[in-house]
């Protein structure tokens, strides 16, 4: 139902091409900001071999915000094209149900929130050495308000458009659920090919982001909704920000803890895809009563015929 929805709206397969255009531009736009200063904060040797060294160089909390900026631009972008291009209302392209379940965002945002508190403070217990206390209280602050206003822009972005335009678009073209679910997931773990935690650690890591691509997918498909892949993804990634950084990552703040460890690829990647995904997968079956996954997954798209709609 959550795919078959989109066939109730404009849904031409030349209108999501130009959806996508309109999203490609918007953040392509977005990036205006981030290049300006790195242009402005570095010769142009320098940008021109290693921009990311430029980036580094700035204050960590205004390189956080020009960074989100560009994800904030995209879910602009996804607003425009579902509405002027598609007439599609928001409710329809986050959920099947009557309107968005708030309550469903938060349980994903608490899950992956206890998880992540657990596993540093676990980690910091067990082998502290690895860790570098790193909190100063105005930097924090500053890190907070940026960090909880554009870091569930990003992760919505990222949703909307994979677990959302690009699932239902593919849905509706392929009228089947299993290769909506695995496009977008392979492309969205090869769009984070480019961070530097890959080039930390190796290709290796891709089997966590194809993986969590996999997680959210799935759970998005079997809840008929993004809602809990919304709340997993923001939560993720908020109290990641805020609890801990390290010089390799994607997201340098100035979180809570630092860590000061070799990045290295093994257990780390490897553990959360094939143990604590399958089990957060349990959790929410348990909880809201999942059944039928073979047509969940894997069953057709019968696309609903086209009707007027009011926009909410």
């Amino acid at each position: 139902m959550y795919i078959a929805q989109a066939g109730r709206f404009k849904h031409e397969p030349w209108r999501y091409i130009i959806g996508i255009m309109l999203v490609i531009a918007a953040v392509v736009m977005g990036q205006i900001p981030l290049t300006a200063v790195i242009l402005f904060a570095g010769d142009l040797t320098t940008v021109a071999s290693d921009p990311m060294q430029v980036l580094s160089g700035l204050d960590s909390n205004l390189a956080l915000f020009l960074m989100l900026f560009t994800f904030a631009m995209g879910l602009v972008g996804v607003i425009l094209a579902i509405r002027f291009i598609h007439g599609q209302s928001f409710t329809s392209l986050t959920t099947a149900r009557k309107k968005i379940d708030w309550s469903r965002v938060g349980f994903g945002f608490g899950i992956v929130a206890i998880y992540t508190i657990v596993s540093v403070l676990v980690g910091y217990w067990l082998v502290p050495e690895d860790f570098e206390f790193n909190f100063q209280p105005l930097p924090f602050l500053i890190l907070c308000i940026v960090a909880v206003i554009m870091v569930p822009l990003q992760t919505s972005f990222e949703e909307y458009f994979f677990r959302g335009y690009l699932m239902q678009f593919l849905g509706l073209w392929a009228k089947n659920k299993w290769l909506p679910l695995v496009v977008t997931s392979v492309i969205f773990g090869l769009l984070h090919i480019t961070n530097p935690e890959v080039a930390q650690m190796g290709y290796i890591i891709m089997i966590y982001y194809v993986g969590t691509g996999f997680f959210l997918g799935i759970i998005t498909l079997m809840d008929e909704g993004m809602e809990l892949a919304l709340g997993f993804h923001a939560g993720n990634n908020l109290i990641g920000a805020l609890l801990i950084t390290a010089d390799w990552t994607a997201f340098q703040t100035d979180s809570i803890f630092k860590d000061i460890s070799d990045p290295s690829a093994g257990l780390d990647v490897l553990v959360p895809v094939l143990v604590f995904y399958p089990v957060f997968i349990l959790i929410m079956a348990r909880k809201y009563k999942w059944n039928n996954w073979k047509e969940k997954l894997f069953g057709k798209v019968v696309v609903l015929k086209e009707e007027k709609r009011e926009l909410i």
